[in-house]
């Protein structure tokens, strides 16, 4: 993606919260488990939170959770499903938390719009001695043949860099952590994968791609085309065509611990 064009991208979300909130998938619970695993607490950050999907979970496992998002209407759809949830405005560069206040920083489909020259340092500075930070990228299974001939027809724009398995691991692996002022530093990153899948029907499914940011940022005409495209396939297809089906997925996970 263009440098010039990831602002674009990364705000483009409010425009469909509702429809993000009822179509986007959750987190696979085994991957957000291994996620807080070395936590030395329960005090959980969900940065980047959106409509709650990763918060839903974190609070399902237990966690002592606070949400932030900087996007107002996205922020309003995690508030209406969360209600007992704090939940803040703010971003991965500003966090409006005190110094050492949670245990654990988790994203969900959400670190890669972070600018980590500025958001690594504030990561760190939120964290707890011995924290967490921990990014989820929800991946689709293309090792299933109708899914990488959804991948291929729904092109760059609907599917990108980091939605299959292979281009997230390479691009995960790559994500560059800046040293933290003072003496907080990250340690060597790691990286799992785990089971998940979505339960849709060709329409859901469709609606799901339509809430990717390369799509909604499309002109209309170029928008409709490419969703027209992946509905035909998916009307063809055995998998697809009749009823619900399971989307195979995996929860990709990246942790790196604050020294």
């Amino acid at each position: 993606m263009d440098h010039n064009e990831r602002p674009a991208h990364a705000s483009s979300f409010g425009a469909a919260a509702v429809e993000y909130a009822e179509h986007r998938p959750d987190y696979a619970r085994t991957a957000v488990r291994w996620a807080l695993e070395p936590a030395p607490g329960p005090r959980v950050l969900d940065l980047g939170a959106g409509t709650g999907k990763l918060t839903a979970t974190l609070v399902a496992l237990g966690a002592d959770v606070v949400a932030v998002e900087p996007d107002p209407a996205m922020l309003s759809e995690l508030r209406r499903s969360l209600p007992d949830v704090r939940a803040l405005p703010g971003s991965a560069e500003a966090i409006p938390l005190p110094d050492a206040s949670v245990d654990a920083v988790l994203a969900g489909n959400a670190m890669h719009w972070f600018d980590m020259a500025v958001a690594g340092p504030e990561i760190a500075r939120v964290l707890a001695p011995d924290g967490i930070l921990a990014g989820l990228w929800n991946l689709v299974d293309d090792r299933a043949e109708w899914v990488a001939e959804l991948v291929r027809v729904g092109g760059s724009a609907a599917f990108g860099p980091r939605d299959t398995p292979a281009v997230w691991r390479v691009e995960t692996a790559g994500m560059h952590l800046p040293e933290a002022p003072a003496a907080a530093r990250f340690g060597s990153p790691e990286q799992a994968e785990f089971a998940h899948g979505q339960r849709r029907t060709a329409d859901s499914l469709v609606a799901t791609i339509a809430t990717r940011a390369g799509v909604l940022v499309m002109p209309e005409p170029e928008r409709a085309a490419t969703l027209s495209r992946i509905r035909t396939l998916l009307a063809g297809g055995a998998e697809t065509a009749r009823g619900e089906f399971t989307l195979p997925m995996l929860t990709g996970v990246l942790r790196v611990r604050r020294l």
